[in-house]
């Protein structure tokens, strides 16, 4: 009896050994993302963790294991939020990680033990539409946004960004769990090889006809666009004297024939409508420059209550009148959520010891002498969110602006991998997309995601001019949206409609125990 049971023992103590395995393993894909950027990683990156997932022996196992996976993914793409958030990130990214515990049961569902040709192929299928569900809920601004979909880590990938005009960056994440679960067939499943092999082939045919096939923007001339990064100013005073250098940059942009001058978030402290001093500054400047300046105003505003971030567009004559206040906050950042109950947060990080205030509408600016191009801002984080610029070229928007800083997190991979959202942005869209930030990494990217100019790093401060090529024409992704997503969504759910009937149709078969019957229960006595 002792070698069964050491048998035993031992496999509970692997299995121990693989589930506190599986926070590693999700924590992989997060090297594919800048700053280590290692983009070809993410097509096996996802291996380990299907392999832990395949061989859980329950599903309890398998949920606990795709839980711990998503965890560690979301600690590792979010580690540089640490030194604000402090042991708050360990809460959040539990709570998150939550949603990839369905997804874990469904990858042992499918390919767990000996899975056949159908089984193989229904998780090619079924496994990357589950891992785009996770995404998509965690993708809610008020659970933290997209940053860090599994797609935007081939942001420099041209074949990849052309992929991303027929259905963003969604399709681009499917594809990539695609190849990641076929190869993790091929490595554990001998007798489904073929399948395997199928599957991959399968997934490079689609990529190759989707980057073959996919239509192209038009061209519609240029617009040059000066982005002013004044660099790392802290300390007493700071925001005047951010103002003073952003200003003296801006003046190196004079004769050089520029359309619209850039300034990072946060770039103004005050009110304009408080202080008209400042706001004749900005307007002489736009004399100057001969163009007009967009500025991110962060500040308590005079003409309502409580503090917005606001993108105001200035001419040569003042403020032209077009603002837009941002509409998704940082939660923890720029907000504390059910801070009644949360507010302690303040005292443990970097937290808003006051919330910032929500703009109502995306809105679209026309600088002076542009000849009718249409700028759509948008501030900070704002600027991962598909859907928002979606929106924005779908109202007519010829360039987007995305405002950022991200200072705080200088020397972590923060800064790197916002700047990288702006290509996606501009392959899902056909537009072009300005990222200006007040102390890097400033970039410009092309209406096929390309990047356009010297791309300015965390240790620079200057006045960059930028020809920015235009285009014309609608991408499929605007046309259609998000239909990658809506396609998994049905698929999963017609899976989990089959599920419950087969769990019906088994119920049904099985003939009810009869209960057994007793002497002391019967009514017959011996000896009658």
């Amino acid at each position: 009896m002792r070698e069964p049971e050491e048998r035993s023992r031992r496999r509970s103590g692997a299995a121990r050994w693989l589930t506190a395995a599986a926070p590693v393993a999700g924590a992989l894909p997060a090297l594919t993302f800048p700053a280590p950027a290692l983009w070809w990683l993410a097509y096996a990156a996802l291996v380990p963790w299907l392999l832990l997932l395949m061989s859980a022996a329950t599903p309890r196992g398998a949920a606990l294991r795709g839980w711990l996976g998503g965890a560690g993914f979301l600690l590792a793409v979010h580690h540089w939020l640490m030194p604000s958030l402090h042991v708050f990130i360990l809460l959040l990214t539990a709570l998150l990680g939550l949603l990839w515990a369905p997804w874990g049961w469904l990858v042992r569902r499918l390919l767990h033990g000996r899975p056949g040709g159908r089984s193989v192929a229904a998780a090619l299928l079924l496994v990357p539409s589950g891992w785009l569900l996770a995404e998509l809920v965690r993708s809610w601004e008020f659970l933290g946004g997209p940053w860090g979909l599994l797609g935007a880590s081939h942001w420099q990938v041209p074949p990849a960004l052309r992929i991303a005009s027929l259905g963003g960056v969604w399709l681009l994440g499917f594809l990539i769990v695609a190849v990641n679960t076929a190869l993790a067939v091929l490595i554990a499943v001998r007798r489904a090889r073929l399948a395997a092999v199928a599957g991959l082939a399968a997934c490079a045919a689609v990529a190759v006809s989707g980057w073959a096939l996919a239509p192209l923007p038009e061209p519609a001339g240029t617009v040059r666009v000066g982005v002013v990064q004044p660099g790392v100013i802290d300390g007493t005073g700071s925001v005047d004297r951010r103002f003073d250098r952003e200003e003296a940059l801006t003046r190196q942009l004079a004769g050089r024939d520029v359309d619209l001058v850039v300034w990072g978030e946060s770039s103004v402290g005050r009110d304009l409508g408080d202080r008209p001093d400042l706001a004749e500054r900005l307007a002489a400047l736009s004399r100057e420059a001969g163009a007009g300046v967009l500025v991110n105003v962060d500040a308590r505003r005079s003409d309502r209550p409580g503090i917005f971030k606001s993108s105001v567009l200035v001419g040569p004559g003042g403020a032209t009148g077009e603002r837009y206040d941002k509409m998704r906050l940082v939660p923890f950042g720029e907000y504390v959520p059910a801070r009644s109950l949360l507010g302690w947060a303040t005292s443990v990080g970097r937290a808003a010891t006051e919330d910032r205030r929500r703009g109502t509408a995306p809105v679209l600016m026309e600088p002076p002498g542009t000849h009718g191009l249409r700028i759509g801002p948008l501030v900070c984080f704002e600027s991962a969110f598909p859907d928002m610029s979606r929106h924005l070229v779908r109202e007519g928007a010829g360039l987007l602006v995305a405002q950022s800083a991200t200072s705080t997190f200088q020397d972590s991979w923060a800064p790197r991998q916002h700047a990288s959202l702006a290509a996606l942005r501009a392959a899902e869209t056909w537009r072009p997309m300005v990222h200006a930030t007040l102390t890097g990494v400033s970039a410009v990217h092309g209406p096929r995601g390309e990047r356009i100019g010297r791309t300015l790093g965390t240790d620079t401060r200057a006045a960059e001019v930028y020809e920015v090529p235009l285009a014309r024409g609608t991408s499929p992704y605007v046309r259609f949206g998000d239909w990658p997503v809506h396609a998994a969504a049905a698929a999963l759910a017609v899976f989990l409609a089959r599920e419950a009937l087969g769990v019906r149709r088994r119920r049904r078969a099985t003939p009810p125990t009869r209960p057994a019957r007793t002497a002391h229960g019967s009514s017959a006595r011996p000896g009658h």
